[in-house]
This record gives C-alpha cells, sequence and structure tokens, in this order.
C-alpha cells in the first residue's frame, strides 16, 4: 500500500509539473504574441521614419544642387531676356507685311563716284496703318530688248524696318560702272517687289544712271533700311 501511495503521489507530482510547464509555456506564448505585432509595429514605424528622413535629406540635396546650380540666377535672367526680346518681337508682332498697294515707290540715281554705280530705291508707306518693310525686295531688271534678269542679293544681314504711316525705306542697288562706253546692258526698267509680297511695280531705269559693267548677275540687291 506504501508503495501504491507513493507512487500515486509521484504521478500527482509530475502532471502538476506538466501542468505548470503548459501553463508558462501558454503565458509565455501570449506574452511573446502580445509583443510581437506591438514590436513589429515599432520596427516599421522606426523604418518608415528612417526611409522617409532619408528621402527627405535626398530631396533637400537635389533642391540644394538646383539652387547652387544658379537655378534661379538662370530663370531671373531668362525671364529678363524674355521680357526684353519678348516685348520686341510684340513690337514688331504687331506690324504686318507692308503691301504694295500701300507703297510710293521711286528710283534715283545715288552714285557716289563715276565708279561706283548706286540706285536708290525709296518705298514710303501711305497706308493708315504701321507695316514691316523688314527684309531684301525681289528686283528684275529689264533690258531694251525685253528681256528681264533677276538681281542677286548682296551679303548683308537684314535689318529690322518698320515703317509707321509716312514713314520711309531705302534699299541700293549696287554695280560697277562702264566707263569705257561699250556696255553691253541697256536697262530701261527696275521691277521691284517689296520684301514678302507678290505684287511688282515697275519704275524707269533712272535717267543719269551710270552703264553697267559687265552683266545684269553683276548687280546686286541689298536689304532695306529706314532713313532716320
Amino acid at each position: 500500500m506504501k508503495y501504491t501511495r507513493s507512487t500515486a503521489l509521484a504521478a500527482v507530482g509530475v502532471a502538476a509539473a506538466l501542468s505548470l510547464t503548459a501553463c508558462g509555456s501558454d503565458d509565455s506564448a501570449k506574452e511573446s504574441s502580445s509583443k510581437g505585432p506591438s514590436s513589429a509595429s515599432s520596427s516599421s514605424s522606426n523604418a518608415g521614419s528612417k526611409a522617409d528622413s532619408g528621402s527627405g535629406s535626398d530631396g533637400s540635396q537635389a533642391g540644394n544642387a538646383n539652387t547652387g546650380s544658379g537655378g534661379n540666377n538662370g530663370a531671373e535672367a531668362a525671364t529678363n531676356g524674355a521680357s526684353k526680346n519678348g516685348g520686341k518681337a510684340k513690337a514688331d508682332g504687331k506690324a504686318t507685311f507692308c503691301k504694295t498697294a500701300d507703297l510710293a515707290i521711286s528710283a534715283k540715281n545715288a552714285a557716289p563716284d563715276n565708279v561706283s554705280g548706286r540706285i536708290d530705291i525709296t518705298m514710303v508707306n501711305r497706308g493708315s496703318t504701321t507695316c514691316s518693310a523688314t527684309g531684301f525686295a525681289g528686283v528684275d531688271i529689264k533690258d531694251a530688248d525685253h528681256t528681264s534678269s533677276p538681281i542677286e542679293r548682296g551679303h548683308a544681314q537684314p535689318r529690322i524696318t518698320v515703317l509707321k504711316p509716312g514713314d520711309a525705306a531705302v534699299f541700293n542697288l549696287a554695280y560697277d560702272i562702264n566707263t569705257t562706253g561699250k556696255s553691253l546692258a541697256s536697262p530701261t526698267n527696275i521691277l521691284v517687289t517689296p520684301p514678302n509680297e507678290t505684287h511688282t511695280i515697275t519704275l524707269k531705269w533712272p535717267a543719269g544712271a551710270g552703264k553697267i559693267k559687265g552683266a545684269y548677275t553683276d548687280v546686286q540687291v541689298y536689304p532695306t533700311h529706314t532713313t532716320k
């Protein structure tokens, strides 16, 4: 009987120990489970904070880099340049190209000497609005044999030529004068088409203009400019 009771008591002790161990494991698991999400959340929050902080740092550096590269100064210069150029472009943009019908056109001999031939062709704005005569006029010279030859452009850059009503623009034809008396050219008329126009006007070759040396291909037309 003593043996049996001792065995029974031992069995009860083992069962109690196992029960305590199980409870301890459950409590430990519960504690671990309750701490797990909080810790994970905390870690995630910390990681997110670091990531956000890092991103902000990069953004600031990018901003500083832009500033350091002269972005603001460049933008200011571009704005000022656009303002100045834009103002000019706007002023020029208001003026449409002069129409042949609105221009009083004439030609005169303007040779500075007996060697250099020059004919000045003047265009006066007789219209009621401001117009642009900027560029090269189209010019043909008509010969006594009723043929006409286009005149080549001289090497010069066009200048802005805006004409208010009553203003005048001038362009010239330049050539060498034949002093031998054996010129093969016998010009009778000058056919003028104003810049950016399609309508042509016919002028008489100016009286007293020197004879052309060479051919009509040796005559050059230069761009318009204002007389002011």
